[in-house]
């Protein structure tokens, strides 16, 4: 039960953070893009800027930030898809970067943080 309320909770964060670039400007690409990589959650463009997004959703009880959760192994592996996604749809003269938005719910209400620039691209 708690791993079905814990993923319809991730979704809830992910509609939420698509709303929130689409008011900023951004230009949503793809969600939840997969490969034998791994997945992103929201690629976006912002300015000609190609932008990989990852969406973490916590509980305000939880005691630490969702950022907090994005271990350099997460970041290696989101940065290996993204290059891979870079390649397969011949982007490879783009700029891109990688961003963060946290969404802590407290009861009925949520809070968004978004991190441009939250990390570097992981080359190897």
């Amino acid at each position: 039960m708690k791993k079905a309320s814990t993923k319809k909770k991730g979704q809830e964060g992910e509609r939420l953070a698509v709303r929130f670039l689409e008011r900023q400007g951004y230009r949503i690409l793809d969600r939840n893009y997969r490969n034998r990589l791994g997945e992103i959650d929201i690629v976006a463009e912002d300015r000609g800027v190609l932008v990989f997004t990852e969406v973490r959703t916590l509980k305000a009880s939880a005691g630490h930030s969702p950022e907090e959760t994005i271990q350099w192994k997460k970041q290696q592996r989101i940065s290996r898809t993204a290059l891979a996604y870079i390649q397969h749809k011949h982007l490879e003269d783009r700029p891109a970067r990688f961003d963060v938005i946290s969404v802590i719910f407290d009861g009925n209400r949520s809070t968004l943080r978004h991190i441009p620039d939250a990390f570097e691209i992981w080359e190897a």
